[in-house]
């Protein structure tokens, strides 16, 4: 049920609106916009009659959510979010780049890359040090010391960092080092993960499940905000079909289906999504113009002897030349590509 109060309603009368629906066994939260407050209340008797709270004082209207996933609905909040991540904005008028290499390696590995994605336009380094392989046999990534290479690397460049969290037992350590926690598609569905990253105050990445329906993702995005934390981003990174061609089938509709459904922002990661380097970039292109509210992209200075997802990393030089056509490409969607310049300060280009 969605609560819209009066423009000129008091903190006093939210309050005691907020109060009674506790009081009633509904889970309340709000949202302010730039001119009224809204209190989506989830749970509760569903025979409750919502006139009750129609007549309380300060309360427009009420109306009941129909979505399933009730907090990420555009009918909860029809304005965009807009996750802040130090200066950075994620979901404004400025796109944002995440780069960087699948896994932590070396030192000399990290640091290398991180240069060479900031001097291209990147502004958050990403990378894995927890890495959920397939095959048990597979590189598993460096643990703390593969976060202290990443975060040691994002602080020389004054770059953000998101890395993966797998487990509960993960997100107090990856927390420590990173800005912005990822939830990789295996782990879309683990509820009791989502659940305690709800507790945390750090802002979530939450990659789409490889065989989830947009309702099941942000099914699962609605766990993370039912707990507390409004600071999700999703992310479509491919989903799989019968086309075997390709990694993954990079599912572009769904962020402008996203948009419509969620207030939520939105990146896309053609890396994972089509899976062959030579692909990424008419991906991410194309992800642009469908209105992916940042991109997140695997750059490796030698990807031919990555230790893992080598096959869809970028060279350098590559994603240099990617950035320049997707500053080309933002202008005409109203947008801009954000980069922090070696000052700290964002630049637009």
């Amino acid at each position: 049920m969605m609560i819209v109060m009066q423009e000129q309603a008091t903190e006093e009368q939210i309050e005691e609106v907020t109060q009674s629906l506790a009081k009633l066994g509904f889970d309340v939260h709000r949202s302010t916009g730039a001119l009224r407050t809204v209190l989506g209340a989830i749970g509760g008797n569903r025979t409750f009659d919502q006139r009750l709270v129609e007549v309380m004082d300060g309360v427009s209207e009420v109306h009941r959510i129909t979505e399933p996933y009730k907090l990420a609905s555009r009918t909860f909040k029809p304005e965009r979010t807009v996750v802040q991540v130090g200066d950075l904005r994620i979901g404004g008028d400025e796109v944002i780049v995440m780069a960087g290499p699948c896994s932590a390696e070396t030192e000399e590995q990290v640091g290398e890359t991180a240069a060479a994605v900031k001097k291209a336009g990147a502004s958050v380094l990403r990378g894995g040090a927890f890495k959920p392989r397939s095959s048990p046999y597979s590189f598993q990534g460096l643990g703390e010391d593969g976060l202290k290479m990443l975060r040691g690397a994002a602080d020389d460049q004054q770059m953000k960092l998101v890395s993966e969290v797998m487990d509960i037992s993960q997100i107090e350590l990856v927390g420590k080092y990173s800005d912005i926690l990822q939830v990789g598609a295996r782990n879309m569905q683990n509820y009791t993960l989502l659940r305690e990253l709800g507790r945390t105050k750090k802002p979530i990445l939450l990659k789409r499940g490889i065989s989830a329906t947009i309702e099941e993702w942000l099914l699962s995005a609605e766990y993370i905000l039912a707990g507390g934390n409004s600071d999700v981003i999703l992310c479509e990174r491919g989903i799989r079909t019968f086309e075997t061609y390709t990694r993954n089938t990079m599912d572009i509709s769904a962020i402008p289906v996203v948009h419509k459904l969620s207030h939520l922002p939105i990146v896309a990661d053609p890396s994972h999504g089509i899976g062959i380097r030579d692909k990424v970039a008419p991906m991410a292109r194309a992800s642009l113009a469908a209105g992916a509210d940042a991109l997140i992209i695997e750059v490796h200075c030698n990807p031919d002897q990555a230790m893992s997802d080598g096959a869809q990393s970028l060279y350098p030089d590559q994603f240099d030349r990617l950035m320049g056509e997707l500053r080309i490409i933002a202008p005409a969607i109203g947008r801009s590509i954000c980069r922090e310049s070696l000052h700290g300060k964002a630049l637009l280009r």
